[in-house]
C-alpha cells in the first residue's frame, strides 16, 4: 500500500492562521478604531457644545414658538397654541413687516456699498509701494472691533448734534443735523458704520487679486486693453468666486446686525422706529414684552429667510461665478 509522502518541514513550520480572525484585517481595524475614538475624544468639546449651546436652544425655541410662555413662568406652565404666533406676526403685528422693510433695505444698500469699497481698496492696496503693509494693517483695523458696543458708542458721539461730523462742516459753513437721532438720517448712520467696516472682505479681495496671474494682464496690455477693459475682463472674472463668498458672508452679517441698532436707539429701534432691525425687534419682542413665543417664531422665519436667500444665492451664482478648474475644461 502506497503511502503518502513527507510533508516538507518548511511548510510544517509555517505559522497557521487564526481561522476565527478574518485574513488582513484584525490589525488595521484595530487601527483605525483607535483613531476613530482618538478622533472623536478630541472633538468631544466641540460636540458638546455644538448639543448644549446650539442643537438644544434651537430645539426648545422651535417648541416655544408653538407655545405661549413670557419668559418668567416655569416651563411646565407653557400653553400650546400652534400656529397662532405665526398668523400673529404675520397679520396681527404692523412693526414686524416694518421691521422687515428696514432690515431689506439696510442689507440692499450697506451690502453692495461695503463690498464695492473693499474691493477699490484691495486694488489699491495691491500695488507694491512703501508703507503698503502699514495702511493694510489701518484699514483692517476697523474690522477686529467688529460689532462691538464701544465703537457704537464712538460712532453716536461723532455723528450726534456736537459730533465731531458736525465740527468738521461746521469748518466749510454747512450746519449739519442730529445725524443720529433724526429719522431721515439715522438708517444711513447705521449704514455708513457697517461700510466702514470693509476690513475683512478686503482682506479676502486682497488675497483673491494676488492669485490672478499677471501674464493675462500683460497680455491684455500689450493687445491695447485700456484699464477698465483689464478689470471687467480679467479681474472680475478671475475675482468672481471670491466676490461670491464675500457677497454670501456679508448679505447673511447684513441681515443679522443688531449691536449697532441696539445702542444707537437705547434698545427701542428709534428714532420712529427708522433703525428697528429685525434682530432689534426679536429681542424687543422676546425681553422687553416678554412675548417668547412670537419671539421664537420670529427666529424660525428669520433663519428659513436666511437659508432660502443663501440658496438663491448659490442658484444664481452658477451664472456669473467663474471657477478655474470649469474654464480650463
Amino acid at each position: 500500500m502506497a503511502t503518502a509522502p513527507p510533508a516538507s518541514p518548511l511548510i510544517a513550520a509555517a505559522p497557521q492562521p487564526d481561522p476565527a480572525v478574518p485574513r488582513g484585517r484584525r490589525g488595521p481595524a484595530r487601527g483605525r478604531s483607535r483613531q476613530n475614538l482618538a478622533g472623536y475624544v478630541f472633538l468631544s468639546p466641540w460636540l458638546i457644545g455644538l448639543l448644549l449651546i446650539t442643537a438644544a436652544p434651537m430645539v426648545l425655541s422651535l417648541y416655544l414658538s408653538f407655545t405661549n410662555y413670557d419668559v418668567l413662568s416655569p416651563l411646565s406652565e407653557v400653553q400650546w397654541v400652534g400656529l397662532d404666533n405665526y398668523r400673529r406676526i404675520f397679520t396681527d403685528d404692523p412693526s414686524y413687516w416694518h421691521a422687515v422693510r428696514v432690515t431689506v433695505t439696510f442689507a440692499l444698500i450697506a451690502v453692495p456699498l461695503k463690498l464695492a469699497v473693499a474691493l477699490g481698496v484691495a486694488l489699491l492696496l495691491n500695488r507694491a509701494f512703501r508703507g503698503v503693509g502699514l495702511f493694510r494693517g489701518l484699514f483692517y483695523l476697523p474690522s477686529l472691533l467688529g460689532g462691538s458696543v464701544g465703537l457704537a458708542i464712538v460712532w453716536v458721539s461723532m455723528f450726534g448734534g456736537d459730533g465731531a461730523f458736525n465740527s468738521l462742516l461746521s469748518v466749510f459753513g454747512i450746519k449739519g443735523a442730529a445725524w443720529v437721532n433724526d429719522p431721515k438720517w439715522a438708517l444711513q448712520t447705521l449704514m455708513l458704520l457697517a461700510i466702514w467696516q470693509f476690513g475683512a472682505p478686503m482682506v479676502i479681495f486682497l488675497a483673491g487679486l494676488k492669485q490672478v496671474p499677471v501674464e493675462l494682464y500683460e497680455a491684455a496690455e500689450v493687445d491695447g486693453a485700456g484699464a477698465a477693459r483689464r478689470f471687467w475682463h480679467i479681474t472680475v472674472p478671475m475675482l468672481s468666486p471670491v466676490i461670491f463668498f464675500n457677497l454670501v458672508l456679508e448679505t447673511i452679517n447684513g441681515f443679522q446686525g443688531f449691536t449697532s441698532a441696539f445702542v444707537l436707539s437705547n434698545g427701542e429701534g428709534g428714532p420712529v422706529d427708522s433703525t428697528l432691525m429685525y434682530t432689534l425687534y426679536l429681542y424687543i419682542k422676546g425681553f422687553v414684552e416678554l412675548d417668547m413665543g412670537a419671539a421664537s417664531a420670529m427666529a424660525w422665519v428669520f433663519l428659513l429667510a436666511i437659508g432660502l436667500i443663501t440658496v438663491v444665492l448659490f442658484r444664481t451664482g452658477r451664472f456669473w461665478v467663474h471657477y478655474s478648474d470649469s474654464a480650463g475644461s
